[in-house]
């Protein structure tokens, strides 16, 4: 057996790689950062849209008062790790609920009473007080002095701060050895820190009105983690516990964090010994009323729904993943279903036929519209999104379906009648001739219009996709013209030679408004019965 001083000198350096690791990990992270922030990769948080900021920020504070819930009660549980902690700490808080502490319970309801009551009337008469209370620093003085004078430990075994260690451990440089072994871990670390501080950030930017530099911020975090890492610090990034605990309290500009800093300073050196018998359960219902105001959101979803239905599922989602799986992971759901629900959009986007508004030049859509005028053998079509690879294949379905004439099928149709009339074609065309007039183009339809307005771009596809309709229309006799078009779209058009592809000039193929290209089909209309006659 080995004898107590080699397992202590063990259990030494073990503590000491330990901390050797997360000094290099926090260094290399704060590089990463830095790197970020200098080749501006701060443009990533454009992606965290409101739902997705709001999800995880009420999925976060279920996660961090489920947490805080087994010091309210004075309960002993092991500690979590891994997804899906919010159901595993529920179910080993019910398992333990007979061993609840009564007198941790009796201060967690006085506290939580307290401080929501202070918190209410501050909000109410906010107007006439010129400095925010200091509920929560009353709270713990005075939990303090009662857990300490009534012997709350020692008489009914009430969970206490216990022992807090002073001092600081001297600065040391990271070791240059374990950053090569924790390079490639440090990158998730630096992504998912920034991501956290981030979404903080536009969140409580929203809620202030001020604004976000998302590559200054970078640099801020890669700082804070780079000068720590000297002196055995963990990586850090925003904490949504804490910042809404300075947020509750009324703090409002930098000075704020110097004055919690010098606290801090303080406890640690010379304060510490003092919150010995400050019981959790205090520090608990302070976090736990402080997340009133992201657990409010509950309410909001009501209304979202009836604003938007996709933004509501995207709140929905991001919550959940937040809270069921791990905080990290629900962050990086909700902003890839986000997109993924951006994608569906364009994807099968909305489409419509347009009616001309009486004895005006506009045009709006029929369904959404009554008592619009159809315009005479012209079908006017809009196409409520970009044009591109992924929903090409439903443009063209959604023309065809609206417009009641597919050029494919009617090619499908002429050649079947071909087929048909062959048998009987060596006693002449005639029988060719009446089957192909069957299948003829309709005659209802002269030209069809597009209304470009809401495609603010085309790729390559985009651009054969209306070639293509172009030139099966052609086949007969009917005209596509298009109006409305953005400056991004005629410059995509002119790039992918379609007035070439047309054999035709621009300014006859593409117009500014609808009306004009109404009145072009009219006009063409009126030529050709002139020379008709």
């Amino acid at each position: 057996m080995r004898s107590l001083p080699t397992l202590l000198f063990y259990d030494s350096m073990i503590l000491c790689y330990a901390i050797g690791v997360a000094t290099a990990l926090t260094f290399l992270a704060g590089v990463y950062q830095v790197l970020m922030g200098i080749f501006h990769l701060g443009f990533v948080s454009m992606y965290l849209s409101e739902p997705v900021l709001d999800g995880f920020a009420t999925g976060a504070s279920v996660t961090i008062l489920t947490a805080q819930v087994k010091y309210l009660v004075g309960i002993k549980i092991p500690r979590a790790q891994g997804y899906g902690v919010l159901i595993t700490t529920w179910v080993n808080i019910f398992s333990n609920i007979s061993q609840a502490n009564v007198c941790d319970v009796i201060t967690s309801t006085i506290c939580i009473t307290v401080l929501v009551t202070a918190k209410e009337l501050g909000d109410r008469y906010k107007d006439r007080l010129k400095v925010p209370l200091p509920t929560e620093l009353i709270v713990i003085v005075m939990a303090t002095l009662v857990s300490h004078y009534g012997q709350l430990k020692e008489m009914y075994g009430s969970s206490v701060s216990g022992e807090i260690p002073t001092g600081f451990i001297p600065p040391q440089v990271p070791s240059l050895t374990l950053m090569q072994r924790v390079a490639v871990d440090a990158l998730p670390l630096a992504i998912v820190g920034f991501a956290f501080t981030i979404s903080l950030s536009e969140m409580f930017a929203k809620k202030y009105a001020y604004t976000v530099k998302a590559n200054q911020e970078m640099f801020a975090i890669g700082f804070c983690n780079i000068i720590p890492a000297f002196f055995h610090c963990f990586a850090t990034s925003a904490a949504l516990a804490k910042s809404l605990v300075k947020a509750s309290t009324g703090c409002q500009t930098q000075v704020s964090s110097l004055v919690s800093a010098v606290v801090v300073l303080l406890v640690l050196l010379f304060f510490a010994p003092l919150f010995f018998s400050l019981q959790k359960c205090v520090l608990a219902c302070i976090i736990i009323v402080s997340l009133r105001g992201a657990l409010r959101k509950f309410k909001d979803l009501p209304q979202r729904y009836r604003l938007d239905r996709v933004d509501a599922l995207v709140w929905c989602v991001t919550m959940l993943s937040s809270a069921l799986i791990s905080t990290e992971m629900g962050l990086l759901v909700g902003v890839v279903f986000s997109i993924l629900c951006i994608i569906g959009r364009t994807q099968r986007p909305h489409a419509a036929l347009l009616g001309q508004i009486e004895n005006t030049v506009f045009y709006e859509d029929e369904e959404e519209y009554t008592n619009l005028l159809p315009v005479p053998r012209v079908k006017i079509f809009r196409f409520e999104a970009p044009l591109y690879y992924a929903n090409k294949d439903f443009f063209l379905k959604c023309l065809h379906n609206k417009t009641g004439f597919d050029p494919t099928i009617e090619i499908a149709r002429r050649k079947k009648a071909k087929k048909k009339g062959q048998p009987n074609s060596h006693k002449g065309l005639e029988h060719g001739d009446t089957g192909l007039s069957l299948v003829t183009k309709p005659r209802d339809i002269q030209a069809i219009i597009i209304d470009c307005s809401s495609i603010p771009f085309l790729d390559t596809a985009g651009v054969s996709a209306l070639k293509e309709t172009f030139k099966d229309h052609q086949e007969w006799k009917v005209t596509v013209l298009l109006a409305c078009c953005s400056p991004c779209v005629i410059a995509s058009l002119e790039r992918g030679g379609y007035s070439a592809s047309a054999n035709k000039n621009m300014h006859e193929l593409v117009f500014h408004n609808i009306h004009s290209a109404v009145q072009f089909v009219k006009e063409r209309k009126t030529t050709a019965d002139d020379s008709v006659v």
